[in-house]
Parts: structure tokens; C-alpha cells; sequence
């Protein structure tokens, strides 16, 4: 009778690190895969979202923390622009967007895919305070498993072009995209 070899320490760590990471890869790969799609069926990979109202306008990760579990409050606000009237912002002072293409009643997204690159969805928290804004007005849309804020119906989107508070490149884009007023209609300046 043969007697067993002893295994190598080094290979057997190796083998259990590999297991897990494995583990880990296919876990993620299952929750990706779970919230890749809105309830008509429109894909929605690649959506990189600002996770707070409050958050930096050009960028997908929360500025100050947050997402739509974590209690954070978000905060809108009117602010006036040059030339006359009103846009809403987001807590750093970002404009807020709506697209001609979405849907107001009922709430409907249609920017995906490489849009939300430009046009980065406003995901919002349960608790949102306004100044200059109707609360009444405000609400949410399902997108990917979180809460689009939108105005009058509207869903709410920040430009990657706007770089500081205030700033408006946006307005007017492709005929489609125009800073929101306080009342969820289309900035016209």
C-alpha cells in the first residue's frame, strides 16, 4: 500500500484564495446581472448614476456619501440665472436638465446606455428637502433598482459639460436638453 504524500501549504492556500475570489467574481456577476434592466425591458448597463442630489455634478460616486438606504437627505433648490428666471439645482449649486424625449405623467426615462455618460440621472435618497421648489411637485422614477428624482413628472439629469455651480453648458443641447424651471417645465433664456 502506498502512503499519502503531504500536500505543499503554499499550493493549498493558494487553491482556497482562488475558490474565493471565484466566489466573490460570480456573487457580483449575479447582482449585476439582476439590476441591468428597467420594467419595459430597456437596458440599462452602463448606467453610471450620481448617487445623492448633493453629490458632485461630473462624477458617479456620491461626494458626500450615500445612496437611496442611507438616510442622507438631498436638497433642490431655485436659483436665478442671467437674462431672467429660474432653474432648479442640486445641493452644490449644479443645474438640473430634463430631456424631450422622457415622460412626464406617467414618469418614463429614455436616456441609456451612453447618454447617462453625458446626462448623469439624478438618484436621489427617500428624503429631499427643497427651497424655492414645490415639494408637491417632486418625485421618483424606478431606474435600476434606485430612485430618479423628477420634477413635474420629469426625470432629473446633471451635464458632465457643467463643471461648476451655476453653469448652464447644457442648455438647449441637441434641441432636447434644457435646464428645468421650478415648476418641471423647460428653461427657455
Amino acid at each position: 500500500m502506498a502512503t499519502p504524500k503531504k500536500s505543499n501549504p503554499v499550493i493549498q492556500h493558494r487553491i482556497v484564495l482562488a475558490s474565493a475570489a471565484g466566489l466573490v467574481c460570480a456573487f457580483l456577476l449575479a447582482a449585476c446581472d439582476s439590476s441591468n434592466s428597467d420594467a419595459s425591458g430597456t437596458s440599462a448597463a452602463g448606467v453610471a448614476p450620481v448617487t445623492s442630489a448633493a453629490s458632485a455634478p461630473a462624477t458617479s460616486a456620491p461626494a458626500g456619501g450615500g445612496d437611496s438606504g442611507s438616510g442622507q437627505t438631498a436638497t433642490v433648490r431655485a436659483e436665478a440665472v442671467k437674462g431672467g428666471g429660474s432653474v432648479v439645482t442640486d445641493g452644490t449649486g449644479a443645474t438640473l436638465y430634463r430631456y424631450d424625449k422622457d415622460r412626464p405623467n406617467p414618469s418614463r426615462w429614455t436616456c441609456a446606455g451612453a447618454c447617462v455618460k453625458t446626462w448623469i440621472p439624478v438618484i436621489v435618497p427617500d428624503s429631499v428637502q427643497t427651497v424655492g421648489v414645490e415639494k408637491s411637485l417632486l418625485g421618483t422614477v424606478h431606474r435600476d433598482g434606485r430612485k430618479q428624482l423628477t420634477l413635474g413628472g420629469w426625470p432629473l439629469y446633471r451635464y458632465v459639460g457643467d463643471t461648476g455651480a451655476g453653469q448652464l453648458n447644457g442648455q438647449g443641447k441637441d434641441g432636447e436638453w434644457y435646464a428645468v424651471t421650478p415648476a418641471g417645465g423647460k428653461s427657455v433664456f
